[in-house]
């Protein structure tokens, strides 16, 4: 008789935390996926979380699917080359200028510096003069010529303090009068796409 009265009073106090619990109780029958788990542009973020649609492919992003916004820069060589002792941009090269301004369009929010070098030959001071009127040269055609605003253009001189070749030869010290343009910017999607120039 004992026994009985004990497992009626366990059985009534089941009752009682069951009858407590179930307005916690979840049913599982409805529920059902409401958030978009696909990867649209394939940059390893689900579209419920997307907040940068149509990433570049194989682009760094973050959580939210967005680039850095850290400015960059993107060096290329414009293939521009000087005669000796001249700062004269011959007209051979315009066309490496209005591809450069081209891209600079497609992106209005970027810059450019222009760098200007020179070969080993001459006296330092000299040199660092004469590439300073080279760059400026290049970033005069770029404004006047195709239409860059000229607060996006920046022009320095470096003489021969970046050479590409350290000889003394005159294929060497043609290599080394040249101009190089940096451009940069927020936009990550310039890395992948500007290479109007590797193969010029």
């Amino acid at each position: 008789m004992k026994h009985v009265i004990k497992c009626s009073l366990v059985a009534a106090a089941l009752g009682f935390v069951l009858a407590g619990c179930s307005n916690n109780i979840v049913s599982m029958d409805n529920n059902h996926q409401v958030n978009d788990l696909r990867d649209l542009d394939h940059d390893g973020v689900i579209e419920a979380r997307e907040q940068c649609a149509k990433s570049a492919v194989g682009a760094e992003v973050d959580n939210n699917g967005c680039g850095s916004q850290s400015e960059y820069i993107v060096r290329r060589d414009l293939h521009i080359n000087f005669a000796n002792d001249s700062a004269v941009v011959e007209p051979q090269y315009q066309g490496q200028i209005a591809k450069l301004a081209d891209f600079m369009k497609q992106y209005p929010a970027s810059k450019v510096t222009i760098e200007g070098h020179t070969s080993k030959v001459g006296r330092y001071d000299y040199n660092m003069v004469l590439s300073q009127r080279r760059a400026e040269n290049v970033a005069t055609d770029l404004e006047h010529q195709f239409g860059i605003s000229a607060n996006r253009i920046k022009a320095i001189g470096y003489g021969y303090t970046h050479l590409l070749d350290t000889g003394m030869t005159e294929e060497a010290n043609q290599k080394n009068r040249r101009i190089v343009a940096a451009v940069s910017g927020l936009d990550r999607k310039i890395n992948y796409k500007w290479n109007i120039y590797a193969n010029s």
